[in-house]
């Protein structure tokens, strides 16, 4: 089933519109791919955050609890890749605003036989930050599995417990400036 969405006056979805032609917002009449204009549009506050996981062994949570990874600071090191990929979404993701990212903070879980990230970014303007705060949280994620890649090999060079899963948007928040 498909669900019928187009355009709302903020730019998000409308699933009240019974328009097949406005379904997809990132193509024009003809069908070609386009950026959304958003330039009418009032500058607001927004937030959104993401959160996702990377599952992992117990011994390589506790190497990475120690700081005993051979690489260096896990932790550290995807808190900084998970900004730099904040900061640089719009590059990586077709038709995606480069946006004033005014703050990002990630905060890390570290559990019994995996990491959970947060990541939190906002900006003031006129399109949101969800896919922002998604490649913060998959880029740190990334980054913490190149780190501990030695440890969670098996002895066939596989990662048979490895995986990063539950990525998603846990907050959305816009306020009138």
């Amino acid at each position: 089933m498909t669900e019928d969405v187009s355009p709302s006056a903020d730019g998000g979805a409308d699933p009240a519109s019974d328009d097949p032609t406005d379904e997809l917002t990132h193509t024009d009449e003809s069908g070609d791919v386009q950026m959304v204009d958003v330039g009418a549009k009032p500058d607001t506050a927004r937030r959104a955050v993401a959160r996702g996981e990377i599952q992992l062994t117990e011994s390589t949570i506790e190497a990475i609890r120690a700081d005993e990874i051979g690489k260096g600071d896990v932790l550290a090191t995807a808190r900084i890749g998970a900004v730099q990929a904040v900061k640089h979404t719009w590059e990586s993701i077709p038709m995606c605003h480069a946006i004033p990212v005014t703050n990002v903070d990630t905060d890390f879980d570290v559990r019994e036989d995996r990491v959970v990230l947060e990541v939190g970014v906002e900006t003031t303007g006129k399109t949101g930050c969800e896919m922002e705060a998604l490649e913060g949280v998959t880029t740190g994620l990334n980054v913490v599995w190149d780190m501990v890649k030695a440890a969670e090999k098996d002895a066939d060079g596989q990662y048979p417990d490895t995986r990063v899963s539950g990525v998603e948007i846990v907050e959305k928040r816009k306020e009138a400036i």
